[in-house]
């Protein structure tokens, strides 16, 4: 049996590049809720049609609905294996149902992973984000600056201007921060350094701390 992560961290951490390359070399699934409300909007399932619904009155789509839509996922044949879950649980309900699904089938989060990064690095790196309106590729002034030729056309979206990226991290440690007490108490949690250290350096650090 492979191993069964979730990936946790603040907005602008660096989850989403640590959870492909992962997947990747593990050879397990990454399974992003936003993928799955995506493809299930798309292919217009029943689940999908309840998403849009509160999409459509601008409601929170609840947590049962979400974790309804995450256990149906986590039941695929590709997940078998183990599987890398980034973005979900989003609170502290959607971890406890989550261990509740699990346990039904004789399974459990072995590996809570999650990259702490200080606020000040946080705003730093978010607020340091173009997009291209064009392309939609995303730059970054300080790691990934663009091409001077395009840099007088990029933008900064709206989600990483620096109040709103303090209001972000301000429901991050309202709703996600008590998912981490709950993983330590359960005796899985694993932090690791995502500061000053490289993605490859975040990586190794990863794949360092999980079960083997």
């Amino acid at each position: 049996m492979g191993l069964k992560i979730v990936l946790l961290g603040a907005p602008g951490a660096g989850k989403g590049t640590q959870a492909v390359r992962m997947a990747q070399e593990m050879g397990i699934p990454h399974i992003s809720t936003g993928d799955i409300f995506r493809k299930n909007l798309r292919e217009g399932t029943e689940l999908g049609q309840k998403v849009q619904e509160y999409l459509n009155s601008g409601a929170l789509v609840p947590d049962e609905l979400t974790c309804e839509i995450v256990a149906d996922r986590l039941q695929e044949p590709d997940c078998a294996n183990g599987y890398i879950l980034d973005g979900f649980p989003r609170s502290l309900p959607q971890a406890e149902m989550l261990t509740e699904f699990l346990a039904k089938l004789g399974q459990k989060i072995e590996a809570a992973v999650n990259i702490a990064v200080p606020d000040d690095v946080i705003v730093e790196r978010l607020t340091a984000r173009r997009s291209d309106p064009e392309t939609g590729a995303v730059y970054n002034l300080k790691f990934n600056p663009p091409p001077p030729e395009i840099a007088d056309k990029l933008i900064q979206r709206e989600d990483d201007k620096p109040e709103t990226v303090k209001s972000r991290l301000a429901t991050y440690y309202e709703t996600t921060e008590p998912i981490i007490a709950y993983y330590d108490k359960q005796g899985v949690l694993k932090n690791v350094p995502g500061a000053d250290a490289s993605p490859d350096e975040i990586y190794q650090s990863i794949i360092d701390v999980l079960p083997k």
